[in-house]
């Protein structure tokens, strides 16, 4: 099938596929006109990497289950396991995205303190008055 149906029939769109074949993770052979031309059975691998994706998991973390899921034997306890893995990640990703959070807060407090002191210690700005010149007498 060429690359537009394994888009339609997978709701993988067509660059995403090219992206795919490119990293080597999907195969598709060329015919003399240029086209790709995917084998059936790609449609699921197709929407298995894509979905993989949607996960976090990045391609090369995906490439190196794919032989697995394509032989059948990635069990759902294997998925389940790589599942808890990523949200290890994500779990580890939250708590530096807090932390540098926090460091940005306490930045901005030191940035106001800093300024509120030397507010207080420059002299107080002349009114208009008082820096008006007086005539001379």
């Amino acid at each position: 099938m060429r690359i537009s149906e394994l888009a339609r029939r997978s709701g993988v769109s067509a660059n995403r596929l090219r992206r795919y074949e490119a990293q080597g993770l999907l195969k598709a052979r060329r015919l003399d006109s240029g086209y790709r031309e995917f084998a059936e059975g790609t449609e699921r691998e197709a929407i298995f990497i894509a979905m993989s994706r949607d996960l976090g998991f990045t391609l090369a973390r995906i490439a190196e289950v794919l032989p697995r899921y394509r032989s059948g034997r990635l069990t759902v306890a294997d998925m389940e396991a790589l599942m808890r893995e990523r949200i290890a990640e994500v779990d580890a990703e939250i708590a530096t995205r807090r932390a540098l959070r926090r460091r940005l807060v306490s930045h901005i407090a030191w940035l106001r303190e800093r300024e509120a002191r030397r507010a207080a210690a420059a002299p107080a700005p002349r009114n208009a008055f008082t820096q008006a010149r007086r005539p001379r007498r």
